[in-house]
Formats: structure tokens, C-alpha cells, sequence
């Protein structure tokens, strides 16, 4: 799985239209997931993004976890992630995991931050949405589980 997380002052996540997510200050995480990943990369990831000292303490220094904050996740499946641009100018999406298993993946990364206390928004597996965000930093990170 990856995870491409960013800080944010609020982000919202709309489907035609229509705004089905949105979250104050706190972190969208972009998930993907990858052919073959195990189940195992669920919890792993949610640990890490929710001990991930990312946000300011009172001197300034990022030494504060989203759940010190008391911050959301907004969670959007993303599985452009695994693009593999190696020949040509179209991606293949032949690294992404299947339909069926990723959104089962995607639902239990954002219930893994949930039973950790993180209040979590979702975007919709499979549909064209429209992310809106303000990154607050910029504060932008990449987690690989396969490099945790």
C-alpha cells in the first residue's frame, strides 16, 4: 500500500457535484493499493499515520501527532498511485490491486484510524471526485509500506 499524506487546514472530497466528505485541520491520505499487498499493510500504515509528528507544537516544532491535535483524516482511494509510466505516455494500471480487494483494503485502512481514536471522512472508491484542499505547509509525505 502507499500513502500519499498531506497536512492540511480542511480539505472536502465532492461526487457530482455534491459534497460527500470534508474535514477541518488534520490530513488527506491518498491510498493506494497495490497488487498482492497483504492485509498486513492496514494496520502498519494506520499506526504510522497516526503517530506521525507532523503538526506544531507551542515552539513552532513539528513534534505533534493528529491524534495530540485532535485533527481528521480525510481517506480517498487513489489508485493512480501504482501508475507505472515505464513505456510509453499512458499508464498502465497493472500494479494496482483489483476493484473488489482495494476497496475492501481502502474501508479497513480508514476503520484501523477510527479504532485509534482519528475521526475519518471518506472519499468514494471507484467514482470521478473532485478533491479540494489547502495544504498547510506545504507538509507533504509518501509512505511505502513495503519501506516501513
Amino acid at each position: 500500500m502507499r500513502i500519499v499524506l498531506q497536512r492540511v487546514s480542511g480539505a472536502r472530497v465532492s461526487v457530482d457535484d455534491r459534497e460527500v466528505a470534508s474535514i477541518g485541520p488534520g490530513l488527506v491520505a491518498l491510498v493506494g493499493v497495490g497488487r498482492g499487498d497483504p492485509e498486513t499493510h492496514v494496520a502498519l500504515l494506520a499506526e504510522k499515520v497516526v503517530g506521525l509528528r507532523v503538526f506544531a507544537d507551542d515552539d513552532g516544532r513539528m513534534n505533534r501527532s493528529i491524534a495530540d491535535v485532535g485533527g481528521a483524516v480525510l481517506v480517498v482511494p487513489q489508485f493512480t498511485l501504482y501508475a507505472d509510466l515505464r513505456k510509453g505516455r499512458r499508464p498502465s494500471w497493472t500494479d494496482a490491486e483489483d476493484h473488489a480487494v482495494a476497496a475492501g483494503r481502502v474501508d479497513a485502512f480508514a476503520a484501523a484510524l477510527a479504532e485509534r481514536g482519528v475521526p475519518v471522512a471518506r472519499g468514494v472508491f471507484g467514482a470521478h471526485m473532485e478533491v479540494a484542499l489547502v495544504n498547510d505547509g506545504p507538509v507533504t509525505l509518501v509512505l511505502d509500506a513495503d519501506r516501513l
